[in-house]
Parts: C-alpha cells; sequence; structure tokens
C-alpha cells in the first residue's frame, strides 16, 4: 500500500512539475496550464469584468499549444450559459451559438477557420447555380476567421429569425428580414441550455486556487 502511495504521488509530483504555473480545482484537477516555454495547455477557464456597459462574462473551454480547440462555453457571471464557440486553430470555426441570459437562442453565426499555419488556404464552396455542387477555392490567409455561411438573428421571445445574413468567404451576399411575429407563443430552450440545466441542477460553481510555481 506505502509503495502504491508513493508512486501515486511521484506521478503527480512529475505532472505538476511540467507546468510553470497552473490553479488547482477543489477536486484535485488542474486549470489554466502554462508550460514552461508559456504556452496554455488543457483546460481552461477565463474572466472577463463588465467594461463600458458590456456584461461581464467567464468562458470554459480546451487551450492546444496556445490556442482555443473545440467547444468553448460562456457564462454570466451569475453561472446562466450565454454563449457555445467552437474553435479550430484558435480561430472560431463552425455554428456558434449564443444565448439570452434566460436561456432563449438569439444569435447563430457561421464560421470558417483558415489554418494560420499557412499562407494561402484552400476551400469548398458551394456553386449558387448548381444544386450540391462546389469548386476549390485557393484563398490569402490573412490570420483570422471568416465568416462563412447563413448568420440568424432571433427574437427571443417568439423564437422566429427575425434577420439573416449570408456569406461566402467573408463577403455578404444578401440580407433578409422575417415578417414581425403578430402573437408570442412558448419556445422550447435549446439542446445546449437544456443540458447545462439538468447537468448543473443544484450544482454551485467550481472553487480552485494558484498553483504557481515559479520559474
Amino acid at each position: 500500500m506505502r509503495l502504491i502511495l508513493f508512486v501515486f504521488l511521484l506521478s503527480s509530483m512529475n505532472s505538476f512539475a511540467q507546468w510553470k504555473s497552473y490553479k488547482l480545482t477543489s477536486s484535485g484537477d488542474t486549470l489554466n496550464r502554462i508550460d514552461k516555454i508559456n504556452r496554455k495547455w488543457g483546460p481552461w477557464k477565463n474572466h472577463f469584468d463588465g467594461v463600458r456597459g458590456e456584461a461581464g462574462y467567464e468562458e470554459e473551454g480546451w487551450y492546444e499549444k496556445d490556442r482555443k480547440e473545440g467547444e468553448w462555453r460562456l457564462y454570466s457571471l451569475m453561472g446562466d450559459l450565454v454563449g457555445v464557440e467552437y474553435y479550430k486553430w484558435g480561430l472560431k470555426d463552425s455554428i456558434c451559438r449564443y444565448f439570452t441570459t434566460m436561456g432563449q437562442l438569439r444569435l447563430e453565426q457561421s464560421w470558417k477557420a483558415l489554418n494560420p499555419d499557412k499562407e494561402y488556404d484552400t476551400l469548398e464552396v458551394e456553386d449558387p447555380d448548381k444544386f450540391d455542387t462546389y469548386h476549390t477555392v485557393i484563398i490569402k490567409n490573412e490570420g483570422a476567421a471568416i465568416k462563412h455561411g447563413t448568420w440568424k438573428y432571433y427574437d427571443p421571445e417568439t423564437g422566429q429569425v427575425v434577420r439573416s445574413e449570408v456569406y461566402t468567404l467573408g463577403k455578404l451576399e444578401e440580407t433578409a428580414k422575417a415578417p414581425v411575429a403578430t402573437e408570442k407563443k412558448a419556445v422550447a430552450k435549446p439542446k445546449e441550455v437544456v443540458e447545462f440545466e439538468k447537468k448543473n441542477s443544484g450544482k454551485k460553481k467550481v472553487r480552485y486556487k494558484d498553483g504557481s510555481v515559479g520559474g
């Protein structure tokens, strides 16, 4: 038993030693890891205070070699889920959704990430004149995600799309406004919000502390 405990402690020490700094949750997990060459790795939580009338928020997600990767979740400072974003190479990619603090969908954005390690990137673009037909486009990489696809703006009360914008490789192709609804109706909450509420029902926010290790 002592040998097993010693091996466990040694493994834990080696694991922590690879990080220049980190934060430790109450369950013993590490957050906000920074390696010896100042790169962010693994699970992270960022906090942003309100600025110039904009509400503050927190975000939780994953870093790979100092770049955001995969799903990131945004929360109000009261702990409400207010956004779900997706990243590739540290840039927004795919469909990102944003909600009111009551869990109502208010905005969907469509992004395309370009590989920042390439000067040029290639994308498959649908032919507007031929259904389900695509052609390859080579574009210069400006080091940022581009708007690509349909952006939808919702009326949170009715769940209806009140305006949409269609982008192709960052260029606005068309804008459309939906007719104003004459009556309100019950709107089902998005599945991301429902899953969040089920998972966090009765839970308190995770506490963590610094594990900074100078160097």
